[in-house]
């Protein structure tokens, strides 16, 4: 690759990942899915790549299992369940310490069996909306909902985007993923509860009743009423149906993954009762525009030999990927940098599993899950539920999230940190 090619590769690999890390372009109002795409076509016009090679660097297997699950996730969504799902819980008549448990156990529940970023999406305004009627400061169950989607999604090979690229970049079966990830996602959303509960132990209420004129807290403005869609027991069914028949068809099938979870997208596209347009408006495009932009832009920067040094470097100076507690600690710092999504499209081409690819996927899915709830923009979930409560009314500043996201971050990777070391001792 000539000098001048490399020089301007490599500038805008780091632009692409500043922006990855801010959110945004800095001075220009272009966010983490335009960096990627802006990325990989400026690429293309310098020559950096061929377009036969980045059409061949977009691995199809993993968009066409994000999309399908996206879909399978979607139809509870269009169907009400989240919505109604949402109004049962939080109408319990229990004190705000156990709803905040019950509301953890579902978080984490719904995201190790759903994407998480989409139940997230879905269950956000509800959370404020009836949390609010409860006359209960909504941020510390929207902070529990979030790190536990966070958190519970690191246990199954189908709970959140990363996972899946983890699994298909190093081969991975749902069984074998489930084996060595599930039991730290469990363990980890009593970690959770414990944090959140002890923060907030003096604050789950608004200053007066939820009415009109009630004084709220200072982060709580007046919240717009959440849209709730009507409950649907047929499509909930049907979309339950579709669900519970991919997870067993990943469990106890050879069939390539991405092909089951197409196969359910099209069986719950098919509808006399739900349009599928109203489906697809629950598949987060810009999500999967993103990851085959981040596609193109690693196989450029890939190409110009500066990863192969990097890892050299790293390897004298004792760090070594394939070892999965250094793995676990870069996946970590990496995806609190630059995003989780990101961070495992940058470490995986890299990794050499062999016989130990479990321990690697359990490694970097827990390290990039759990780390995640550090900070706001950590994660795709964390971004979402602080729009998505802004634009209810509701103020999570970066430091009330910070003060809650560092305790459960550590409890949770001091966790998993231990768990990678025992599995490395049998």
């Amino acid at each position: 690759m000539p000098s001048a090619t490399l020089d301007l590769t490599l500038a805008v690999f780091l632009l692409v990942y500043v922006a990855m890390g801010f959110g945004t372009l800095p001075g220009f109002k272009v966010d983490r899915t335009g960096a990627a795409i802006v990325g990989s076509l400026a690429l293309l016009v310098i020559g950096s790549i061929t377009p036969k090679a980045a059409w061949d660097a977009i691995d199809y297997r993993t968009i066409w299992l994000l999309f399908g699950l996206m879909v399978v996730s979607a139809g509870f969504a269009v169907s009400g369940f989240y919505a109604s799902t949402a109004q049962r819980v939080a109408t319990l008549p229990v004190s705000p310490p156990v709803l905040l448990a019950v509301l953890i156990a579902v978080g984490g529940l719904l995201s190790c069996l759903l994407t998480n970023d989409v139940v997230v999406v879905a269950m956000t305004p509800l959370l404020v909306s009836v949390t609010l009627a409860r006359g209960l400061n909504p941020v510390p169950f929207l902070l529990a909902f979030c790190f536990a989607a966070n958190s519970g999604s690191a246990g199954t090979l189908i709970g959140s985007p990363q996972n899946m690229i983890v699994a298909q970049g190093l081969g991975l079966s749902f069984n074998g993923f489930l084996r060595v990830a599930g039991l730290p996602a469990l363990l980890s959303l009593p970690l959770v509860w414990g944090v959140l509960a002890f923060m907030y132990r003096k604050r789950w209420a608004l200053h007066a009743a939820p009415t009109a004129e009630a004084e709220a807290p200072d982060n709580v403005e007046t919240a717009a009423p959440a849209t709730v869609p009507a409950f649907d027991r047929w499509e909930t069914l049907k979309a339950g149906v579709v669900a519970i028949g991919v997870v067993l068809a990943f469990v106890l099938s050879h069939w390539p993954r991405e092909l089951i979870a197409l196969a359910g997208a099209g069986v719950l596209l098919i509808s006399r009762r739900t349009s599928s347009s109203d489906m697809l408006k629950h598949v987060d495009g810009n999500l999967l525009l993103l990851i085959m932009g981040l596609f193109v832009v690693n196989a450029a920067f890939a190409a110009t030999g500066m990863p192969q040094t990097i890892l050299e470097h790293m390897r004298n100076a004792g760090i070594n990927l394939n070892d999965p507690l250094a793995l676990f600690i870069v996946g970590g710092a990496l995806s609190n940098i630059v995003g989780n999504n990101p961070a495992v499209m940058l470490l995986v081409p890299y990794l050499h599993p062999g016989a130990g690819g479990d321990a690697l996927g359990a490694a970097l899915a827990l390290g990039t899950g759990f780390s995640s709830n550090m900070i706001i923009f950590g994660s795709l979930a964390g971004i979402i539920v602080v729009e998505q409560a802004k634009a209810c009314g509701i103020k999570i500043s970066f430091g009330e999230f910070a003060r809650a996201g560092i305790p459960v971050m550590l409890a949770s990777m001091l966790l998993a940190a231990g768990w990678i070391l025992l599995m490395a001792h049998h």
